[in-house]
C-alpha cells in the first residue's frame, strides 16, 4: 500500500529528489575515495518518501538485528536530521574496507568508532552539501554523532520528533575494497521542511527545463 506522505511530492518532484540524491551520492563516494585511497562503489537503488512510522517499519522488516548509525542535523531553509544506518555486525567489515583488511583484528577495534564516524561524516555531508548545493541554498551540518541500537531509537532522537515528520528514505550499497556492505540513509524532516523542499524542487526542475522560476516560489 502506496504511504501517503508518498503524495506530497509529484512524480516529478520524486524524480527530480532522486537525481539529486543520486549527484549526492556520487559525490560522497567521491570524497570516500579520496579518503581511502581506493576506488569506492556507491549506488542508489532506491529513494522513497514515507512517514516515520513507516520507515520504522520498514526498517524493522529488512533489518530486526540491531543496527549502528551515524547522525547529523542539518539547518536551513529545510531542517531535520541525517542519518547513515547499516547492521552492527556489518561494522567491522566496513571498518576493515575503509582502513585496510590487512590490519589485525585488534587495531580494527580499536579504529572503530572513529572510523565509522569520519566514513559517515563523508556520507552525509557529500551527499546533504552537493543537495543543497544544486538547490541553490545553504545547510549548516553539525558534528557526526555515533549511534548504536535498533530502528525506533533512531527515529525518536531528542529533541521528540513532530506529528507528521516524514522521512526520506534512500536504499544504498557501498563496494569497497571488494567488501560489499548495504546500508540507508535516512533524512527525517517535520512537514514544513518538506513543503519548502517541495518549493526547492520545482525551482530545481524549471531552471533544469529551462522555463524559469514558477510563481510563489521559495526564496532566501
Amino acid at each position: 500500500m502506496t504511504d501517503p506522505v508518498q503524495t506530497e511530492l509529484d512524480e516529478l518532484e520524486l524524480d527530480a529528489l532522486t537525481e539529486l540524491v543520486n549527484l549526492g551520492v556520487s559525490r560522497a563516494a567521491t570524497n570516500l575515495r579520496d579518503m581511502v585511497g581506493q576506488q569506492v562503489l556507491l549506488s542508489v537503488p532506491t529513494v522513497a518518501l514515507m512517514s516515520r512510522e513507516r520507515a520504522i517499519e520498514v526498517l524493522g522488516e529488512r533489518e530486526p538485528k540491531r543496527l549502528i548509525a551515524v547522525h547529523q542535523v542539518f539547518e536551513g531553509d529545510i531542517t531535520g536530521r541525517a542519518l547513515l544506518i547499516f547492521p552492527e555486525i556489518k561494522s567491522l567489515e566496513l571498518v576493515r574496507a575503509v582502513t585496510g583488511s590487512d590490519l589485525p583484528l585488534e587495531d580494527i577495534i580499536e579504529l572503530e568508532q572513529e572510523a565509522l564516524t569520519e566514513t559517515g561524516n563523508v556520507v552525509l555531508n557529500g551527499c546533504l552539501a552537493t543537495i543543497a548545493n544544486l538547490l541553490h541554498r545553504r545547510l549548516k551540518i553539525s558534528l557526526p554523532e555515533l549511534l548504536r541500537g535498533e530502528g525506533p531509537e533512531f527515529f525518536d532522537l531528542a529533541p521528540p520528533p513532530e506529528r507528521g515528520d516524514v522521512v526520506i528514505f534512500i536504499y544504498i550499497n557501498f563496494v569497497v575494497k571488494k567488501h560489499d556492505v548495504s546500508g540507508y540513509i535516512a533524512m527525517l524532516m517535520d512537514m514544513p521542511s518538506l513543503s519548502a523542499l517541495k518549493g526547492l524542487l520545482r525551482d530545481f526542475i524549471h531552471r533544469a527545463t529551462g522555463d524559469g522560476a514558477p510563481d510563489g516560489d521559495i526564496r532566501a
